[in-house]
């Protein structure tokens, strides 16, 4: 009924719950305060929500509690969900109560700019950050849509070796490793095994970690990343462009 608790909701599902109570567990991701309430930026994982703490509403623990809150901390909150009033399409929740279930030391990463190699040594932490939520979130929506699209035109997913035991495209810029007393190499691509499953499935394509070892600083190239082949039996060069096209469309 209006008004009364909810079980645990998730950022993405308060819009679902406009004028009702609910409970959020996560972390605070950022606090702006003043003399008469605080915004708490609450990120949960799903998302990233502003929690309103009126303090004439509130009892004096609960606005110490607010006061005290550091980055990252990882808290419950509740009470009742409204619309945003500058974003239509936003919903704040309007504070009750909050716990704190464990309070963060301090973080490290704040909104002053910091230096690519500061970020790398604190990429566990770099990755709560917003920016990189983000990229993560694109980067499964590409994945997801991928698989999807290959699975609607019957192709097969292959899983290819990421151990080799030669380079695929007749380069010596591999990354060895020590196989069993033998030398084998990390994959560079997939190609060789999926031009063997063309026979068995017609349709076939990977999606995996590859390894290039080039010694290399420029936007071109990359030792290691996730790449996508695809290769298919009685295609001509239209038929070929036309699939390419549909999926990054498709994308």
């Amino acid at each position: 009924a209006d008004g009364q608790p909810q079980d645990l909701v998730l950022v993405t599902q308060a819009a679902d719950f406009v004028g009702q109570d609910v409970s959020m567990l996560g972390w605070v991701a950022g606090v702006r305060t003043s003399k008469n309430r605080a915004f708490i930026e609450f990120r949960d994982g799903s998302g990233f929500l502003q929690a309103l703490a009126e303090y004439a509403d509130l009892d004096e623990k609960t606005v110490a509690l607010v006061n005290d809150l550091q980055l990252e901390s990882s808290i419950r909150i509740h009470g009742s969900v409204h619309r945003h009033p500058r974003h239509e399409d936003e919903v704040e929740v309007h504070l009750k109560t909050i716990t704190v279930e464990q309070r963060a030391e301090e973080f490290p990463i704040t909104r002053k700019p910091h230096g690519p190699e500061f970020l790398l040594n604190n990429r566990h932490l770099w990755l709560r950050t917003k920016r990189q939520v983000a990229i993560q979130k694109i980067r499964d929506t590409i994945a997801r849509a991928t698989v999807d699209y290959f699975s609607s035109e019957g192709f097969i997913k292959i899983d290819s070796p990421i151990i080799t035991a030669n380079a695929c495209e007749g380069t010596t810029t591999l990354f060895p490793v020590d196989y069993f007393g033998d030398e084998a190499y990390l994959s560079q691509s997939g190609q060789l095994y999926l031009e063997a499953a063309i026979a068995a499935h017609g349709r076939v394509y990977d999606f995996g970690p590859v390894f290039r070892a080039e010694r290399s600083k420029t936007r071109k190239h990359l030792t290691e990343f996730w790449m996508m082949d695809a290769e298919m039996a009685y295609v001509e060069h239209e038929g070929n462009l036309k699939l390419q096209e549909e999926l990054i469309l498709f994308i």
